[in-house]
């Protein structure tokens, strides 16, 4: 470990507690978070819920709800929470997310970060100012998220997307990891600090070190770089990188995430 326990009284997540909340058919947050948490760092999830018919309203409504996720931890209290849905971000732009966030963080006492407040994150502690990016989303959400990240002055180089089923956001839990090789084929990389795969629920750890050496840029991901963030405010020491692009913001987790 980096350093001394901060809560030497717990059993288990003597580090840290990370409580994360989760959209509601999401299956790759948790198992991504459990490869990128450092040893003595916990996770406990919430589920984000919304409408199970229209996507918009779904996304957004995960925001509107994330006081009854939070909710559901009863008296479990995490030192920060991660809000992992960067499209909910992406539809409402930052000024909105901001308001909602801090009112829920004034609420609950404690820290929360979205996806998308860490990547930007990431970015300013890297010194990243222009992403090519790789999307599993409809069209529809590709174009909110270039207009959100001009708002919040990243300039997205180019951006190529890969879904399955654009009727449904929920088609981006059924793409292999895979696929964002395939789709990186068509992302022109040129002019880019770096590429960002967005998107908590597309499987990503596995390929990015395989995109970062085909492309020779860093790789960043909204899971990756959420666990970074909560680690940061809840300070912990992430493990430095072991290499110059096969492990992004913090080392580790490539072992990890081969045993998933």
């Amino acid at each position: 470990m980096n350093e001394a326990p901060a809560h030497p009284d717990r059993e288990y997540s003597a580090r840290a507690l990370l409580g994360v909340a989760v959209p509601q058919a999401n299956p790759v947050v948790e198992p991504e978070f459990s490869a990128l948490v450092p040893p003595g760092v916990g996770v406990i999830a919430t589920r984000l819920q919304g409408s199970r018919t229209d996507s918009g309203n779904r996304i957004v409504q995960y925001l509107d709800n994330l006081g009854a996720s939070i909710e559901a931890f009863d008296t479990a209290r995490p030192d920060a929470l991660g809000f992992a849905c960067t499209g909910t971000s992406y539809l409402i732009g930052p000024d909105e997310e901001r308001r909602r966030v801090d009112a829920y963080r004034k609420q609950f006492g404690y820290p929360i970060i979205t996806a998308a407040h860490a990547i930007l994150a990431a970015c300013e502690h890297l010194g990243i100012a222009r992403i090519a990016l790789l999307a599993p989303y409809p069209q529809w959400i590709v174009d909110a998220s270039l207009i959100y990240w001009k708002q919040c002055g990243l300039t997205v180089t180019n951006s190529a997307r890969t879904v399955m089923d654009t009727s449904d956001t929920r088609a981006i839990y059924k793409i292999p990891s895979s696929m964002a090789l395939d789709a990186a084929r068509a992302l022109n990389t040129e002019g880019a600090d770096a590429i960002l795969i967005s998107g908590t629920g597309m499987p990503t750890l596995r390929v990015m070190s395989k995109l970062a050496l085909q492309t020779g840029k860093p790789v960043l991901s909204s899971n990756l770089c959420l666990v970074w963030a909560l680690l940061r405010e809840t300070g912990v020491s992430p493990d430095a990188p072991r290499t110059a692009l096969g492990e992004t913001l913090m080392g580790g987790w490539l072992e990890r995430a081969a045993l998933l």
